[in-house]
Parts: C-alpha cells; sequence; structure tokens
C-alpha cells in the first residue's frame, strides 16, 4: 500500500499525463483552425485541476503544466482569422464548458482577449470575471483561478497612461478590480484552515503558507498601479485591505498582510496615513506577532528619514514618533502574555526610529527607555537570552549615535534599564561603555555624570548579588579592572572644587570594590587626586566659605584614607609605592608635616606588613630614590628619616643586599642640587660600612664554598667612591681610591678566586673611565692623577 507521499506522486503523475495527452489533441486542433475541436479538448485539459488529491505544492506543479498550454491557447484565440469567430461571440461560446473550472479558466482566457480588443470597457469584462470566479468555492481551486485571473489581467488595467484607460474606464475601476479579486482570494485562503481534520491543523498552516504569495500578489499590482496616490490609497486602498485583515480573524493572514502593506506600499504613504494603519495593530488576533509587524514599519520609516533631510519635517508634521509610541504601549496592553523579548524588540525599533528622526529629543529617547523599564518593573533581572540581547541593543542605540557617553548619562532611565541585566550582561553593557568612552577620547567632567556613569558600570566596580569574584575567570577580572583604571583618568573638570568632588565620588564606589579590585583601582585614583595637587601648589590652608575646599591639605588627607583601605586589603607594597608619591608631591607642595606623615606611614607599612626579602629590597631602593628627591624636610626630620633608612639597609636579610642598600644611602647625605645636603663625612662612613659588608659576604662566601666570591661589591663601591671624589667630596682621596683598586686587584688575582667574567668587565671599563679621566687634562685631570694603578 502507497504511503501519503507516493500517492501524491501517483496523482500528480496521473494529472500531468491527462494535461499532456488532452494538450497533444489540442495541439493538433490548434494547427488545423478547428475551434471547436480546440475548445473541447483544452476543458478536457483543464479538467484536471479539478483534482481534490494534491497538496498546494503538488497543486502548482499541475497548475503551471496547464498554465503553460493556455497561453498558446491565448495566442489562438487573438487571431480570430484562423477560428472565424469574433471575440465576443467566443466569449459566449466559451460559457458552454461543461464544468464550472474548465469554464472559468477558458471564459479568463477569452476575457483577457476580449479587453485586448477593446469591444467592451476593461471594467466590465474585469468586473463580470472577478464575479463569474465566485462560482468555484473549493480553497485550492478557487486560488489558484483567481491567481490566473490576476496574472492574465494585470497589463490590461485602466491606469494613468495605460492604452485602456478612458472616459469608460478609470483608475478606480482597476483598483476596485483587484481590491474584489484579494478580498475573494482571501477569504478562499483563510476558509482554507477549516478544511480536513483538525489533527492535521500543522500541515494545513505550512500548506497555506505555501500559499500566502499567491494572495500577497494583489496587492503588489495595487502597489504598481500609477495612479493610486496618496489620496486614493489612503481613501479607498489601505481602508479596504485593513478592513479585511481585521475581519478574517485568521492570525497567518493577519501576519502576512500587514507584513506585505509594509512592504510594498511607499514609505511616504505609511507615514501619512501612520494613525490608520497603527490604528488596526491592536485589533489583530493575539497570537500574531504584532511586533515584528511593528519593528519592520520602523526600520522602513527609519531608513525613509535617513535617505534625506528633506523628509524630516513630514514626520514631525504627522507627530510620527508619539503615534508609534502609542500603538506600541496599546499592543503590549491588549497582549497580555507577550514575552518581555517582544516587547523590547519593539523598544529597540522605536527607539532606533527617534534616534534616526529625533535625534536631538534627549526627551524622546528617555520616553522610549523609561517604557522599557515599566515593562520590565516586575521582572528583576531578566533570564532569556534573547531579551537580554535586545537589552543589550537597546542601551548600545544611544552610544553609536551620538558617540558620546555623556549624552547617555542625562538619560534618567538609561541606569534604570541597565539594573534588569543579570551580572554577566551587565558587565558586557558596562565594558562597551568604557570603550566608547576611551574609544572617542571622552572626558566626564561634572560630579553628578561621574555618579550616573559609576551606576551604569556598579557590575564592574563592586560584586552583585552575593557574587564571589573568586568565581571569575581571572583575565576576564584584570582585563575588566584594568578598564575601570584608565576610566578614572578620563574623569576630569578643569574646576579645583569640581574635581575634589569627582575624586570623593570616584572614592566612594571604588571603595566598595572588595580586595580584589582596589589594587587596580586605587593607584589610578591616587594618581587622579595628585593631579588635582600639582595644579594646585602654592595654596595652603582652607578657602573661607567654600564647603568643601579644594586644597593640597584636604586632597591629602583624602589621599590618606584611601592608601590606607589599599594597605588594609592588603596590598603593602603597592600601598608603600603611593604613600612615597603623595610624600614627594608634598614635597612640591612646601607641606613638611604632610610629607613627613607620609613617608612615617611607608615606614610603617615597611616594618609591619613587608616580610619577603625581594620585596624589601624593592621597597628600600625606593625609599633611598624618594628621600633623595626631597628638599621641603628640615634638619631635624631629614635625620631622623636618613637614619631610619640607613638602618634598615644595614638590616636586609642578604649581605650583598645590605651593601648596595647602604652605599645608596649615601646619596643621601650628598645632594648635588641642595647646597644644605653635602655632609662628606657621612659619606664616607656610608661607603666605608659598605666595604665592611662586602668584606663579610667575601669571607662568608670562601666559607661556604671554599672559594672567593666574587668581588662585584667591591667594583660597585669603588664606582660610588669615583662619583663622590668627582663631585668634590674631600674625605673621598685619590689614595682612599687607589687603595680599593689595590683591594680589588688582590682578591681577583687570589688562588681561591672565582673566575666572574662581569666582574673583570666592570673593573676594567671603571679603570678605563680613571685613565680617561686622566688624558682629558685641566683640573679633573690632576686631581685623577693621584690615582696609580
Amino acid at each position: 500500500m502507497l504511503n501519503g507521499i507516493d500517492d501524491e506522486e501517483k496523482w500528480l503523475a496521473e494529472g500531468i499525463a491527462g494535461i499532456q495527452h488532452n494538450a497533444f489533441y489540442m495541439h493538433q486542433a490548434l494547427d488545423s483552425n478547428n475551434l471547436r475541436e480546440a475548445l473541447k479538448y483544452s476543458a478536457q485539459m483543464l479538467s484536471e485541476l479539478r483534482t481534490s488529491k494534491l497538496s498546494p505544492h503538488k497543486y502548482y506543479e499541475l497548475y503551471m503544466r496547464a498554465f503553460d498550454e493556455l497561453r498558446k491557447l491565448e495566442m489562438f484565440f487573438k487571431e480570430d482569422s484562423k477560428h472565424g469567430v469574433s471575440v465576443i461571440d467566443l466569449y459566449e461560446l466559451v460559457q458552454h464548458a461543461g464544468n464550472i473550472l474548465p469554464r472559468l479558466y477558458l471564459l479568463c482566457t477569452v476575457g483577457s482577449v476580449y479587453i485586448k480588443s477593446k469591444e467592451a470597457p476593461a471594467k466590465e469584462v474585469l468586473k463580470d470575471l472577478v464575479e463569474m470566479c465566485r462560482g468555484v468555492q473549493h480553497p485550492i481551486r478557487g486560488l489558484f483561478l483567481r491567481s490566473y485571473l490576476a496574472q492574465i489581467s494585470r497589463d490590461k488595467l485602466p491606469d494613468i497612461g495605460s492604452e485602456y484607460e478612458g472616459d469608460a474606464d478609470t483608475v478606480m475601476d482597476a483598483v476596485e478590480f483587484v481590491l474584489q479579486n484579494f478580498t475573494e482570494m482571501n477569504k478562499l485562503w483563510v476558509q482554507m484552515q477549516h478544511q480536513g481534520p483538525g489533527r492535521f491543523r500543522e500541515k494545513q498552516e505550512k500548506e497555506r503558507s505555501e500559499l500566502r504569495d499567491l494572495v500577497g500578489k494583489n496587492l503588489h499590482v495595487l502597489s504598481q498601479i500609477e495612479g493610486v496616490d496618496l489620496g486614493i490609497y489612503k481613501e479607498t486602498v489601505l481602508t479596504r485591505v485593513l478592513e479585511q485583515v481585521v475581519n478574517c480573524k485568521d492570525d497567518l493572514a493577519q501576519y502576512y498582510l500587514m507584513d506585505c502593506i509594509i512592504q510594498v506600499f511607499p514609505d511616504e504613504y505609511h507615514l501619512q496615513t501612520l494613525e490608520t494603519l497603527l490604528g488596526a495593530c491592536p485589533q489583530l488576533q493575539p497570537t500574531v506577532d504584532v511586533k515584528t509587524v511593528l519593528s519592520r514599519l520602523m526600520d522602513r520609516l527609519s531608513n525613509y528619514a535617513a535617505s534625506s533631510e528633506d523628509v524630516l519635517p513630514e514626520f514631525l508634521q504627522v507627530e510620527a514618533f508619539t503615534k508609534l509610541s502609542n500603538a506600541i504601549g496599546k499592543v503590549i496592553e491588549a497582549q497580555v502574555d507577550m514575552p518581555a523579548v517582544g516587547a523590547i524588540t519593539l523598544y529597540v525599533s522605536l527607539l532606533t526610529f527617534t534616534l534616526c528622526v529625533h535625534p536631538d529629543r534627549l526627551d524622546y529617547v528617555d520616553q522610549v527607555l523609561g517604557a522599557c523599564v515599566k515593562k520590565l518593573y516586575n521582572i528583576p533581572k531578566l533570564e532569556d537570552s534573547r531579551a537580554m540581547k535586545q537589552v543589550v541593543a537597546l542601551l548600545s542605540a544611544p552610544l553609536e549615535k551620538y558617540n558620546d557617553i555623556v549624552t547617555a548619562l542625562t538619560l534618567s532611565n538609561y541606569p534604570r534599564v541597565m539594573d534588569h541585566l543579570d551580572n554577566g550582561t551587565n558587565k558586557v553593557m558596562a565594558m562597551v561603555i568604557i570603550q566608547s568612552i576611551m574609544k572617542n577620547n571622552t572626558f566626564i567632567s561634572t560630579a553628578h555624570k561621574v555618579e550616573v556613569l559609576f551606576e551604569l558600570i556598579k557590575g564592574l566596580i563592586k560584586d552583585k548579588d552575593g557574587a564571589d569574584v573568586d568565581e571569575l575567570d581571572e583575565e576576564d577580572f584584570k582585563d575588566e579592572q584594568n578598564s575601570v583604571a584608565r576610566l578614572i583618568h578620563m574623569l576630569y573638570n578643569d574646576e579645583p572644587e569640581e574635581m575634589l568632588k569627582i575624586i570623593c565620588i570616584v572614592r566612594k564606589h571604588t571603595m566598595a570594590g572588595g580586595p580584589k579590585r582596589l589594587p587596580f583601582t586605587v593607584p589610578s585614583l591616587v594618581f587622579s587626586a595628585l593631579r588635582l595637587v600639582w595644579r594646585l601648589q602654592g595654596q595652603e590652608g582652607d578657602i573661607v566659605g567654600e564647603e568643601v575646599p579644594a586644597t593640597p591639605k584636604k586632597i591629602f588627607q583624602l589621599l590618606t584614607q584611601i592608601i590606607e583601605a589599599l594597605s588594609a586589603v592588603p596590598s603593602p607594597e603597592l600601598a608603600l609605592r603611593l604613600y612615597l608619591q603623595c610624600a614627594e608631591a608634598a614635597n612640591g607642595c612646601d607641606l613638611e608635616l604632610v610629607a613627613y606623615e607620609f613617608f612615617t606611614q611607608a615606614f610603617v607599612l615597611y616594618e609591619e606588613e613587608i616580610a619577603d626579602s625581594k620585596a624589601q629590597v624593592t621597597a628600600i631602593h625606593l625609599i633611598i630614590g624618594t628621600l633623595q628627591r626631597m628638599n621641603v624636610f628640615g634638619v631635624e626630620n631629614r635625620d631622623t628619616m636618613t637614619h631610619k633608612t640607613t638602618g634598615y639597609s644595614a638590616r636586609l636579610l642578604k649581605k650583598p643586599d645590605q651593601c648596595r642598600a647602604v652605599y645608596a644611602c649615601s646619596h643621601l647625605f650628598w645632594v648635588d642640587d641642595q647646597d644644605g645636603i653635602k655632609d662628606g663625612e657621612r659619606v664616607l662612613l656610608c661607603l666605608k660600612r659598605a666595604l665592611r659588608i662586602a668584606n663579610a659576604a667575601q669571607q662568608m662566601a670562601n666559607v661556604a664554598r671554599g672559594s672567593s666570591g666574587p668581588v662585584i661589591l667591591f667594583v660597585e663601591i669603588l664606582n660610588k667612591y669615583l662619583y663622590f671624589f668627582e663631585k668634590g667630596n674631600q674625605q673621598i682621596t685619590g689614595a682612599a681610591i687607589q687603595d680599593l683598586i689595590e683591594l680589588i686587584n688582590t682578591e681577583m688575582q687570589s688562588d681561591s678566586a672565582t673566575p666572574d667574567t662581569a666582574s673583570d668587565a666592570f673593573l676594567a671599563s671603571t679603570l678605563r673611565y680613571i685613565q680617561f679621566q686622566k688624558q682629558k687634562g685641566g683640573v679633573m685631570g690632576e686631581k685623577f692623577e693621584a690615582i696609580k694603578f
């Protein structure tokens, strides 16, 4: 037994064979100019279209076979010299065919010739044909019959400039014919859903969908009629079509036809009839995908607005935004079960339209965002990925349009929309915002806007809903926090008071970021504040009458609190670096007590928090370098600082590290650009102490390895001797340098010395420098002559 598909193939093959068989005899009759036989066999051929066994797809194949044969028959009918019968008589004759379907196909074919002969007004023939076709009420057969009628008549409609236009035939006659044919075809199409058992509903809907173009072609024909101006479209075409759309109460037909209207008719017509078109949307069935229909309408209008600035006044004149906004609200209200993604999609299209047509109306943009917030009110966090994607599109649209986050910051509903994103998507959107700022080099210049900005990117600043930062991907986390750190440098105002407010707002938000975030964000905040300090150098005390006085002292107080939060994380090495930066800035402002306090904090961190030996070495050299550049300290405070520093240097874990730190401390007692700091005796004490430590390191190496250790430390100390000798330190003599060179040579020539190419090269280079100074002559040359080697 054959299954359904095989049955259809069999029935189709039989139908095609029947058409071919009768077409063969029809051709013979045509060749012999035998009209009676031609009509007989053509009617038998067309009887094959009376089948009810084929699906629409298979029926279409059969129909196309018959259609090709009918074109040949039409050519024969045109040549009355061959068949000897007038077209009027022929029109009467074909109506005697036995079955109604063949009769009407033949009648349409002759009717085409009848109109072309102009022996009767086109409107009369068209009216007769469209009325006669009502005789076939089988949905599929009727649809294809009327499709044939539309096909053969489309070039014979009374239209402006058409050969069929005349006193008796007008454009309205053409419109009436097409509308009537459209109406009947839509009824047949809708009727298809009631054919057959309900359990095959899905199959029926698929078959109906395959036939939608047959109905839609009528609207395409209407759009191609030159005489259909805005007035006719508004008063007749759109009214009649929408009436049919609403009254058919079929979701498939309503969705397709609404989309068809939007696609085939001109944009300017849609704009001028916007209220009528939108008024039909809430009347559609609840199951109709109205969001897509409206979205496509708004997309078309947006493209129309973008095509030319000349059309923008039309949009203002018809109040397009208000009408679209109201229509969307009514549709969402009418379709209570519409999912969130559908509503948000509508708002995305409306926002796109608004940004295109009314880019200067930020109140419209904010209104759209506010409507979206209202829709999402009962959905604290979206879980539908499609909905979240649409929300991201909604939020990205203003950024892309204005290329300026400052504009988005003025939209009160912008952060309220972001609140509905889940944590992951919220972070993605926050990164988009930051990237927009960096790409466009946008500076955020007011405290209010900074507050709004940090509200937008709070997903990057602080974990929400108890999320654990440890669960984040390490690389992603670093990228996010580095982006936030870069962002802080884009927050700037020339007015000190406003800039201080900005810094306070950033501090408020970043301090809540947790221990893993602070090491990324605090340095940027500190340097942003220091930049303000450098601008305010010279100001001291509070400004009377200012609520938040922007003075260096005030800022340094704030910086102390900020860095304290970092040192508690703990990130002591980073905190120490920042304390030293602040101390140097206080030095530039001539604030001795402030600088002293920062150094004290750095020393406390060094003593209590930094335990790693390598970190201690790095920290002590940073302290030495910073202290050397300080000129704000009085004698007492400076002595306290240098004493602590040299003490820490001498207590480092490893002897080489001790040695290097101690000889580095010698620079604390001899600073070229500070006349008061040139203590040659203490310089010499540091260098001698370094020599003792180097010697101890050498002895420890001898004990540990049974051989002499490297002499690199001695060569390094030799270079320090030369530096201070050249700078004029009277305590550093040529004889002392000569003794040190001899000591180094002795160590290097020792039998137990370990070969060290680096030490050899360093010493050779140092000796060449001494020789070079001698050869230069002059005062310095004479001075270096005292060094013999």
